[in-house]
């Protein structure tokens, strides 16, 4: 009989990069893959194309009377560049000092099989299962999910549920259950800044030209105050304030202390709006962020040149009440009216997503947190994250459904770096965990 580990290691061999189109004959085979995994233990499974990469549907005999939980995950992962700094290769897994060791194995493959085995070996021995259950894994999250709001809308009908449950989320502290029951949203735009025909050399025109280059980092500039605080106008005017049960909950949970953050990231101090912590900054508060600079000569030694342009590529973290068009319009106006004269600008939006937030103190979210005390044997923590997942609040809008939020990973697992890890004690919780969770939610 194929073991817990050995499964998961036969998943994690697929190098399913969903934004490398060399890689779009294994993200299929791994999807195929989880199609006749889900068919073993009994469920019906089948895979649906998309115009991109395909989804996969799983469910067991649904039956009236009964509650319809979904579990959602994505089998799709990160590109594994920089190669060379991966202690072993990121597609041939293996366990050093407790933890799996590949892509993909916390983002999102060790969570998500975990609700799957659990799932299956319930029906397996019991031949039921308490709830009416849905698992959907797509292959195009690590992509924005392009294709699955449409597919959402074509089957919204018979995805329609009670519930969903995601673990694609984190852990506060090794062994401390967690439920997020918040996501920031996004908007990103790349910024480009053209001034002269060509680059010019700077001993001839330097002094009587605008320099691109300098233009951007006067642009980057702009966007904050000495204290941390987004200078955009009207960026603040929807935030939805933090209740004072949640900063007093917060200041108890472990693992989010200045220290810990230093210690975690590496820097020499911390740096963010003022007032707030660190959990409160990264948990509930929005920002401005340079993702990436560009322009001129980037290679070894000196070329004295005045670059014809340069770029800037930024993302806007939000809260709720925020909206992300009308965010990205703030920004551009901004931007535009900031922009030094001698270059013109473009503002060119990128991916976007909405905040989502529910009420963790519901009949569901005290079912998960059950569920959680039951897995790891102490009571959950509950946060909200600074990450988004752009696809929650789509569920929330077609399906009508709130999203449990139930992460496995640790703060150091490294995903979308290299040395990406899964400790294996959290992959055998999460086995347990969804028994539980399916108990639980059933009475809820």
């Amino acid at each position: 009989m194929t073991s817990d580990l050995e499964r998961l290691f036969e998943f994690l061999r697929f190098p399913s990069v969903s934004t490398d189109s060399t890689c779009s004959g294994d993200v299929r085979a791994c999807a195929e893959w989880l199609v006749t995994t889900a068919e073993g233990f009994g469920f019906d499974a089948a895979l649906h194309d998309t115009p991109g990469h395909p989804v996969v549907i799983a469910r067991n005999a649904h039956r009236a009377g009964r509650r319809h939980v979904l579990i959602y995950g994505h089998y799709d992962v990160q590109p594994v560049d920089p190669l060379g700094l991966w202690d072993s290769p990121p597609f041939e897994p293996e366990i050093r000092d407790g933890r799996v060791w590949a892509r993909g194995c916390a983002d999102n493959k060790g969570q998500m099989l975990a609700h799957l085995l659990g799932a299956g070996k319930l029906l397996a021995e019991t031949g039921d299962l308490p709830v009416n259950l849905t698992f959907l894994f797509e292959g195009e999250e690590e992509i924005g999910s392009p294709n699955l709001a449409p597919f959402l809308e074509a089957h919204r009908d018979e995805l329609a549920c009670d519930v969903i449950a995601v673990s694609d989320t984190g852990m506060v502290a090794p062994g401390v259950p967690t439920m997020d029951y918040g996501l920031r949203g996004i908007t990103c735009c790349e910024v480009i800044l053209r001034g002269p025909e060509r680059d010019l050399h700077s001993g001839l025109f330097g002094g009587a030209v605008m320099n691109p280059a300098t233009a951007v980092g006067r642009l980057i500039a702009s966007l904050h105050d000495a204290d941390g605080r987004v200078q955009v106008p009207g960026f603040y005017d929807e935030v939805r304030e933090l209740e004072v049960w949640e900063r007093e909950m917060w200041a108890q949970v472990p693992g989010v202390t200045v220290e810990d953050f230093q210690s975690l990231t590496g820097v020499p101090g911390l740096f963010g709006e003022q007032g707030f912590s660190p959990a409160e900054q990264t948990w509930a508060r929005p920002t401005a962020e340079v993702n990436g600079v560009g322009g001129g000569y980037q290679g070894e030694g000196s070329k004295t040149v005045i670059p014809a342009e340069a770029m800037v590529k930024l993302s806007f973290r939000l809260v709720p009440d925020q909206d992300p068009k009308d965010i990205m319009a703030k920004v551009k106006a901004h931007l535009e009216a900031s922009c030094p004269p001698g270059v013109r600008i473009e503002v060119v939006p990128g991916h976007d997503g909405k905040p989502y937030l529910m009420d963790p103190h519901s009949g569901d979210g005290k079912a998960a947190q059950e569920a959680l005390r039951t897995a790891f044997g102490r009571d959950a923590v509950l946060i909200r994250s600074g990450g988004s997942i752009p696809i929650v609040q789509d569920f929330r809008e077609i399906l009508g459904a709130d999203t449990l939020l139930l992460g496995l990973a640790l703060s150091d697992a490294q995903v979308h770096s290299p040395n990406e890890n899964f400790p294996v004690e959290n992959f055998e919780a999460g086995i347990r965990l969804n028994r539980a969770l399916l108990e639980k939610l059933a009475e809820a």
